[in-house]
């Protein structure tokens, strides 16, 4: 595929999108839809930007027997999904300070120590150019409610055995039920 040109569709206020318009091997246009958290994309570099948007987190009891679970009820599902907590880069922060206003915030816990940052990695590489990255570390305190009012989440500590079972019948985001299954066994 070779890039052509890139043009916004619909500007909203927390994520664009833009149609990309590719040439296929066979000399063929192919529009490709995208949504971005970037508000004024032209160019393939833009598109491509290495900066990540948000950290997942990726935590563990001080015991390291304990994964940090939140069920949260996602708008765009209309249903409660298990994830792990997570949450956009403001402006000028790193990303292990927003590491720890993001779990501060959705479950009331303090961020102990990171024991390993992952390098870049994509939401939803089907549909979005959304980058994240993760990070692995260990969370201790006390367990409130989100001080968010548009989140709705409940979080908790969960042991391999517990995981297992929830793996069996309840929603998850995918990448969240992909490290699980892995921790799980």
């Amino acid at each position: 595929m070779k890039f052509r040109s890139v043009k916004k569709v619909h500007e909203g206020q927390f994520i664009h999108r833009y149609d990309i318009s590719y040439e296929t091997e066979d000399g063929r246009e192919k529009i490709y839809e995208m949504i971005s958290r970037n508000p004024s994309i032209e160019t393939l570099e833009e598109i491509q930007d290495k900066k990540p948007d948000s950290v997942v987190l990726i935590m563990h009891d001080e015991t390291g027997e304990r994964i940090l679970l939140n069920r949260e009820f996602r708008l765009a599902l209309g249903d409660w999904v298990y994830n792990f907590p997570a949450g956009l880069i403001d402006p000028g922060e790193k990303p292990e300070e927003s590491a720890i206003r993001e779990l501060k915030e959705e479950t009331g816990l303090d961020l102990i120590r990171i024991k390993d940052k992952m390098a870049l990695s994509y939401s939803a590489v089907g549909f979005s150019n959304e980058s994240n990255i993760c990070l692995v570390g260990t969370a201790a305190g006390v367990f409130h409610k989100s001080s968010s009012s548009v989140e709705e989440i409940e979080a908790g500590w969960y042991t391999k055995e517990e995981v297992r079972r929830l793996l069996e019948s309840e929603l998850f985001a995918a990448r969240t039920q992909a490290f699980c299954y892995l921790w799980s066994r």
